[in-house]
């Protein structure tokens, strides 16, 4: 007789079927696990034998073959061991066969038979409910499962409560979804003196989900407006709320089935190495441009991250995923983010002017900003200049507007972005930063000034086609902001501002 459990492996954030299947044979006892399993999959052994030790049961003195198949699908977690240990109970007549035929099934075991909470259960249970089966889990993770409305969720505490429901013993009740939180408050805008050209920057940005660049001293701000991002962004819609989740839920970063609706802001150090920005390592796990998916990912102090991990966000900048590569797989990631970068002038910080200027400019600004490759500049729609804060700055009173005047702008914008595209139909990008084609053409169509300003821009500073399209996704945003139906020759003027064309284009826009 063979013995069989439904169960998952995770490639990305796609849980993938697997079965497990047990079959008990005469002859000397044996307890093998095939199928493509990693270290963890193999100590699953002794958790299990142990488990059962503590359930006061014993392992039967047979030869006891475990297969996970399909086997040549890798499989990498801790969370095999309650699918296996619950086909051997079936296996052993200790739990019916057909009552685990409805189930799909998830868990770590410890070594008194307590059910231990484990990563992925979200996407584990979209998974389970799209085979029709229910989804079982430990009950640290049911409130996570629960938010999957269609999908029966059983949450044991520990491997005898499980065994107990399914003898009739004991009747569980189904986990209830984990709390919605709005996410920890932010910080306001009137906290930022001065600053007025960079704030006006941020709003445009927040607006159209560009890229951004602040370039400045220490201490003029840079930092402080980055984090004020947030609060000026509307909340995850439910679509976007799911799929962020599933990247959390396989990161393991969903405790108790919270899930927050503020879109995520992730500052990795600059010493994080490659695959700590886009994903990889030995279990191939989500990297922080994926960790920030529908949110914003900030890198300060641009320079001091490595070129090769700089340039590795190129591509997720432009395709929205992560693609890592294995011998055996390919694993895919989302990564569509808003990237706010900082970084000092040069090294020394302060630049070749004012008080405190480096001496050793220009050169010393170039070699640093070389550091950041021009394809990746290219992607960073505003790279904004932040002057020193002064004295007099300081000194002034608290702005009279902050985040609710700048957010309620944001949003007045980003309403008439969701109509266009809801006009355009589905395949319409709903923010102006991600549209394209065809339909960038239609939203930001240039009178014939507007036209000959950027004509002009893209020949006296070799604007490249990416740059040029940016262009026409920045003016058509800064046109929202104003309200504007049409993409006039004001706002591609200040989009090349913005774009850092030169001052001699710049101020010829300016004019018209």
């Amino acid at each position: 007789m063979v013995a069989r459990v439904v169960t998952v492996a995770f490639q990305g954030v796609e849980a993938r079927r697997v079965d497990v299947e047990v079959q008990l044979t005469n002859g000397e006892f044996a307890f093998v696990i095939v199928g493509l399993g990693d270290k963890a999959v193999a100590e699953s052994r002794e958790r299990v034998r142990a488990a059962f030790t503590g359930l006061g049961l014993a392992l039967p003195g047979k030869h006891i073959v475990v297969n996970l198949a399909p086997a040549d699908l890798p499989k990498e977690g801790s969370h095999y061991d309650l699918p296996i240990a619950l086909s051997i109970m079936a296996a052993m007549g200790i739990v019916p066969p057909d009552a685990l035929n409805d189930w799909a099934a998830v868990g770590e075991l410890g070594l008194d038979g307590r059910i231990a909470a484990v990563a992925g259960v979200l996407p584990a249970a979209v998974a389970a409910s799209a085979m029709g089966l229910g989804l079982i889990c430990p009950e640290a993770s049911g409130p996570e499962a629960a938010w999957v409305g269609d999908c029966r969720v059983l949450a044991p505490k520990s491997l005898i409560s499980l065994v107990n429901h399914f003898r009739g013993v004991q009747v569980m009740s189904a986990p209830t979804p984990g709390p919605a939180l709005d996410g920890p408050p932010t910080a306001d805008l009137r906290d930022v003196k001065g600053q007025e050209g960079a704030k006006r920057a941020l709003e445009i940005a927040a607006a159209g989900g560009h890229n951004l660049l602040f370039i400045g001293p220490p201490g003029s701000g840079k930092s402080m407006l980055a984090q004020r991002l947030p609060g000026l962004l509307p909340p995850l819609s439910p679509t976007e709320l799911l799929e962020t989740s599933m990247v959390h839920s396989v990161a393991g970063l969903i405790a108790r089935g919270a899930l927050t609706r503020a879109r995520p802001f992730r500052s990795p150090h600059h010493s994080a190495s490659m695959a700590a920005l886009t994903g990889g390592g030995l279990r191939a796990k989500p990297g922080e441009v994926s960790l920030a998916h529908n949110g914003i990912l900030f890198l300060d102090e641009l320079p001091e991250f490595t070129a090769q991990a700089l340039d590795s966000l190129r591509a997720p900048l432009e395709t929205g995923e992560v693609v890592v590569a294995r011998a055996n797989a390919h694993i895919r990631y989302p990564a569509r983010v808003q990237l706010v970068a900082a970084m000092n002038p040069c090294r020394c910080g302060h630049g070749g002017l004012g008080r405190g200027a480096c001496g050793r400019a220009p050169r010393c600004l170039q070699t640093y900003q070389s550091r950041i490759s021009g394809p990746l500049l290219d992607r960073i729609d505003l790279q904004v200049e932040v002057p020193p804060v002064t004295a007099t700055d300081l000194a002034l009173p608290a702005a009279a507007e902050g985040t609710a005047e700048a957010a309620a702008r944001v949003a007045q914008a980003r309403s008439a972005q969701a109509e266009r595209a809801r006009e355009a139909g589905e395949d319409a990008a709903p923010i102006n930063a991600r549209a394209d084609g065809g339909f960038l053409e239609r939203i930001a169509a240039l009178d014939q000034p507007a036209a000959a300003l950027l004509s002009k821009a893209a020949e006296a500073n070799g604007l490249t086609a990416r740059g040029w399209t940016r262009t026409l996704k920045l003016a058509r945003t800064i046109a929202d902001l104003d309200g504007a139906t049409a993409v006039r020759r004001l706002h591609v003027a200040e989009a090349l501002i913005y774009r850092r064309v030169g001052p001699a284009v710049e101020m010829a826009g300016m004019r018209g």
